[in-house]
């Protein structure tokens, strides 16, 4: 797994216990699957004049722990015991601010494509992973940013397949990549 140190990050909150995941999907510019935006945007180096849609884009703050591209790669952004700032204005079961307990990771896809097979493997891999290393995260607190900011947000979206997915993470069974 390929690592980068991006600054959008600081420490969680003393004694937070990590019990969910956060999906996303990203693109940039829309449409595009490479992910050389997306770790310019997350390093706080994207050049907001290379696309006209990036303007928007200025000055914001972002990251997600780990970014799952379309062959399946994973790159980690921030460490896990850390808080990486994905979620933005959230809430799930109650509790607001999801970023002080979760863990992001962001998919490269968008809603006009499906996501490919590579990224349901590997996505779930990950997922078990951090499972096994957080035993409070368990299937049910894996959940889309649109689940935790409704109506603010729509991602993963509507072409991921939340029932593939789940049949990914059952057949997930030996946990064969690096811990993080």
């Amino acid at each position: 797994m390929r690592q980068i140190h991006s600054p959008h990050q600081n420490a969680r909150p003393d004694g937070v216990v990590i019990d969910l995941i956060v999906l996303h999907a990203i693109s940039l510019p829309a449409g595009k699957f490479e992910s050389d935006y997306i770790e310019d945007l997350f390093m706080g180096c994207l050049d907001h004049h290379a696309h006209p849609s990036f303007a928007d884009l200025e000055g914001l703050q972002v990251s997600a722990h780990f970014l799952v591209d379309r062959s399946g790669d994973i790159t980690q952004f921030v460490a896990t015991d850390d808080r990486a700032w994905h979620a933005g204005i959230s809430a799930w079961q109650g509790r607001e601010g999801c970023n002080d307990f979760a863990i992001g990771i962001e998919m490269i896809g968008d809603e006009e494509q499906t996501f490919t097979d590579s990224q349901y493997r590997e996505t779930a891999r990950l997922c078990r992973v951090l499972m096994h290393r957080y035993p409070a995260i368990s299937t049910e607190s894996i959940v889309g940013h649109e689940d935790i900011a409704p109506g603010r947000k729509w991602d993963p979206g509507k072409q991921w397949d939340w029932q593939h997915f789940h049949r990914s993470l059952s057949h997930i069974r030996k946990l064969d990549i690096n811990p993080i």
